[in-house]
C-alpha cells in the first residue's frame, strides 16, 4: 500500500518552495507520489495548519512543519 503524503501550503509561503523540492527527493526515493493542497481552498485546513505553513502529512497525521525533516521522513517511510 501506498503512503499518503500530503503537503499543504498557501500562495504566499515563501518556504513551500523548499518544501516541494524536499518531497520531490524523497518521493523519488521511497517511490511514491505526493499531494499539494492549497489551504485557502479548505477552511478547516487553513484554521488547523494556516499559521505554520508548509506542513507535511503522512497518512492524514502532521509530520513536520516549516521544513521537511528529510530524515526523519525517510525512516517513516521505511526507506534506508
Amino acid at each position: 500500500m501506498m503512503a499518503s503524503l500530503v503537503l499543504l501550503v498557501t500562495k504566499d509561503c515563501f518556504l513551500c518552495g523548499a518544501a516541494r523540492r524536499d518531497l520531490d527527493e524523497v518521493a523519488a526515493r521511497a517511490q511514491i507520489t505526493w499531494e499539494e493542497i492549497d489551504v485557502v481552498d479548505r477552511d478547516d485546513l487553513a484554521r488547523e495548519y494556516g499559521d505554520r505553513l508548509p506542513v507535511v502529512l503522512l497518512e492524514g497525521k502532521e509530520h513536520s512543519y516549516w521544513d521537511v525533516d528529510k530524515p526523519r521522513l525517510l525512516r517513516d517511510l521505511g526507506v534506508s
